[in-house]
């Protein structure tokens, strides 16, 4: 047996885009529209994970777009978060907050951080390797609603 994705669905595809891509730096390995069922998916990867995701052998971010719907999704408790590990957590947070992203828990261990998607998908944000010496942008930060 091994992993191969996490879907999310999502409301608004290029909202959502602007957030995984432009955002948090994936990149889209697929898309794919079934016209029979009105959905679209969306594979997204890290830049890393990119040419394996292609081959079916590393896990991937699935975004399923359901045509017409207007329904809003709601995640329970038990669903936690998805996690992403980062080069400059100070550098990606100042860029996703730049965008008008919320840093509902900031990364003031120079560590980890929370931000949530476009539609309410909690993502941790882990910094690669030994954490950063503590930043004055970041250190007194408090925490924004829920993660």
């Amino acid at each position: 047996m091994r992993y191969l994705h996490s879907m999310v669905r999502v409301t608004d595809i290029e909202a959502s885009l602007r957030f995984w891509c432009d955002g948090l730096g994936l990149v889209e390995v697929s898309r794919k529209d079934y016209p029979q069922g009105q959905f679209t998916l969306i594979f997204l990867a890290a830049p890393v994970d990119a040419d394996g995701v292609a081959r079916h052998n590393a896990p991937a971010l699935e975004l399923t777009f359901n045509w017409h719907s207007d329904e809003t999704y709601q995640s329970g408790r038990s669903f936690g978060h998805l996690a992403y590990e980062v080069d400059d957590i100070y550098a990606l947070c100042q860029h996703l907050s730049n965008m008008g992203v919320v840093i509902n828990r900031p990364p003031r261990d120079g560590r980890m951080a929370f931000v949530r998607s476009p539609d309410g998908i909690s993502v941790e944000l882990l910094q690669k390797g030994d954490a950063l010496p503590p930043s004055e942008i970041w250190r007194d930060a408090p925490n924004i609603g829920a993660w």
